[in-house]
């Protein structure tokens, strides 16, 4: 039986210049836009630029008898991922949690096509690197780091799955009711919103929490199979308490939500609100490790 043609995913989101071309029509009519706004297309042309020498570069490393496909951030929900597959994230950091809750094991390359404007804490790699990282990373040469994802499973079953951190709370941002427990404590509380991140999240939402209100809880590592959760501005009242704010979720444990918002609960990962749960009166939530782990090529 003849070994499968090896596959490379290139994933990408849209930039900034297709955008605002898809917005305006034309160049020109964009370039007059942003000069309204105080700001030269020409600037947004070569972060454009620079991006697309990137994925030129990622593709020259695929070998010509490979067979490769690019998929859009926006079809990562119709995209049917190949168990074999080398997955490239083109782009920033985000783009790799965008795509993580949709792979099964499959190894993943972070490649950062503009190192002075993302961090590149998960697109590590620059595009010098791809001629040979591409195929080492397909024979199964190159180092795979993995990194502790968060599921969060309500009592019907749906399930939500995120690489950094998940949110509960209410869709317009207002206060949210419900009932919290952890590690054998439990607390009725207002507040708004509640949020649960992975290690990898610690550097990101998490951390900035953690910072602003000077906690002194221990972070998981990228790779722990652990979480961390803090409660966003829980209101003290007859009924509510604020004492449950903050903690660690070790793995087989979890931390349990039950909503009392008659209507607008929500529960998202990874900041994308439109793919939500729907989180109304009664609903409970379970907020734990989840089984899966990203394969992230170091």
């Amino acid at each position: 039986m003849t070994a499968a043609i090896p596959r490379v995913v290139m994933v990408t989101r849209q930039t900034e210049y297709d955008a605002l071309i898809g917005r305006h029509g034309t160049r020109e009519q964009a370039r007059f836009f942003l000069t309204t706004r105080g700001r030269a297309i020409e600037e947004i042309e070569a972060a454009d630029a620079v991006f697309r020498g990137t994925l030129a570069a990622v593709s020259a490393a695929v070998p010509t008898e490979w067979r490769r496909v690019r998929v859009d951030r926006g079809d990562l929900d119709r995209f049917l991922f190949e168990p074999d597959d080398l997955v490239v994230a083109v782009g920033q950091d985000g783009l790799v949690a965008n795509v993580a809750k949709y792979l099964a094991g499959q190894r993943v390359i972070g490649c950062n096509p503009d190192p002075a404007r993302y961090e590149g804490i998960l697109v590590a790699h620059a595009a010098a690197d791809m001629r040979g990282l591409v195929p080492a990373a397909m024979a199964g040469e190159a180092p795979v780091g993995e990194r502790a994802m968060v599921e969060a499973v309500l009592d019907d079953g749906l399930r939500l799955l995120a690489l950094n951190e998940v949110f509960v709370g209410h869709q317009s941002h207002q206060s949210a009711r419900y009932a919290i427990a952890a590690a054998g404590r439990s607390e009725r509380q207002s507040s708004s919103g509640v949020v649960v991140t992975t290690g990898t999240g610690a550097t990101g939402w998490g951390r900035s929490i953690a910072l602003e209100r000077h906690s002194g809880l221990a972070m998981p590592a990228p790779g722990e199979p652990a979480l961390a959760f803090f409660v966003r501005e829980a209101w003290p009242s007859v009924a509510t308490g604020a004492s449950l704010t903050e903690g660690r979720v070790e793995v087989e444990a979890a931390l349990t939500i039950t909503s009392e918002m008659n209507e607008g609960g929500v529960v998202f990962g990874d900041g994308i609100e439109a793919d939500h749960l729907e989180f109304d009166w009664g609903r409970r939530l379970d907020i734990r490790v989840a089984p899966e782990r990203l394969r992230l090529v170091s």
